[in-house]
């Protein structure tokens, strides 16, 4: 079998992108550091059936997307442009987007701390046994880690953070890791950003949920609400404040003068006899008890029904059949 030359290698990758471009609307760009072939082969199986993945040199990738829009007129695909920046690749896919991205976060394998590289997080050394011999105590003296011997073993007294996030791995620490055994990175695809049908939006936007949405919806209509209220504006959201606050004025003029509306006579009233507000509001708390009377009557009544009706039904011998 004749091997393929790199330009038809390149000329099969373009076919390839464009192909997935045109069969697929949601992308996931994805960042690939320190992502292993055999960690990324069984990324693809686990995706396999309606997703496919694809990497490669982000210049081809680039030139691809820009020699598609061109001939096809799809110039949604060039939003995916400024993303291909790093060691990234994409996700191509048919299924749910929250589902997929949820999946590829799955195959994340431990690694160790290498010599030079940027620590993703902190790690810190617990306390407890080592299983080294006391030969060992020179790693941790220059770490400044307290120890002792115990039964003839190195052993860590104390909690004690050895590298912190953003830091590079020095060799003694990667050293001391090595020794203990510890493999404190995990590395996978971490989705960087989603593209769906054009539009390109955070991969956080996934983690939304129906509460989230109806929350956020809510605080915009107070916020347009405060603004048409401020600047006298008068929008669907702000017409019932509106016309409160007109009755609270024009009630206030009434109040003041000697001018009424209808709408105005009854509070008025109240408040040239306070009496008679204090008797509106018993005879609605009246109301309110009554009603909770009648209804507990009703139901002791029907208790006392089906007492009497169990007592004929049975003849006056007990349901277990003693008289």
């Amino acid at each position: 079998m004749v091997k393929a030359t790199k330009a038809e290698k390149k000329i099969a990758y373009d076919a390839k992108l464009c192909q997935l471009i045109d069969e697929f609307t949601q992308i996931l760009v994805v960042a690939a550091d320190n992502v292993g072939s055999t960690q990324l082969q069984n990324i693809r199986k686990g995706l396999r059936g309606d997703s496919v993945v694809l990497m490669g040199k982000n210049t081809m990738m680039k030139r691809s997307v820009k020699i598609h829009a061109e001939n096809t007129g799809n110039t949604g695909i060039l939003n995916l442009m400024p993303l291909l920046q790093g060691n990234v690749g994409l996700i191509f896919t048919k299924g749910d987007l929250k589902e997929v991205s949820e999946e590829v976060a799955k195959y994340k394998v431990g690694a160790p701390a290498r010599v030079g590289l940027v620590a993703p997080i902190d790690v810190v050394v617990q306390p407890g046994n080592t299983g080294l011999d006391p030969s060992q105590t020179s790693f941790f003296q220059v770490l400044n880690i307290p120890t002792k011997i115990n039964k003839g073993t190195v052993e860590i007294i104390t909690p004690v953070e050895l590298i912190k996030q953003g830091d590079k791995v020095g060799s003694s620490e990667a050293a001391l890791l090595a020794k203990l055994g510890i493999r404190p990175f995990s590395y996978g695809l971490v989705v960087q950003s989603v593209y769906d049908n054009g539009s390109v939006f955070s991969p956080e936007v996934l983690d939304l949920t129906e509460d989230d949405l109806v929350q956020k919806f809510a605080a915009g209509i107070c916020m347009v609400t405060s603004l048409a209220l401020a600047i006298s504006y008068p929008t669907l959201a702000a017409a019932p404040h509106m016309f409160i606050n007109a009755y609270k004025n024009a009630l206030a003029i009434s109040v003041a003068t000697e001018y009424t509306f209808p709408q105005a006579e009854k509070v008025k009233e109240f408040l040239k006899d306070p009496s008679k507000f204090a008797v509106a509001v018993a005879a609605v708390s009246a109301d309110a008890g009554g009603g909770a009377s009648a209804g507990a009557a009703k139901v002791e009544e029907k208790k006392e029904v089906v007492e009497e009706s169990d007592e004929e039904d049975y003849g006056g011998f007990d349901m277990f059949g003693d008289e």
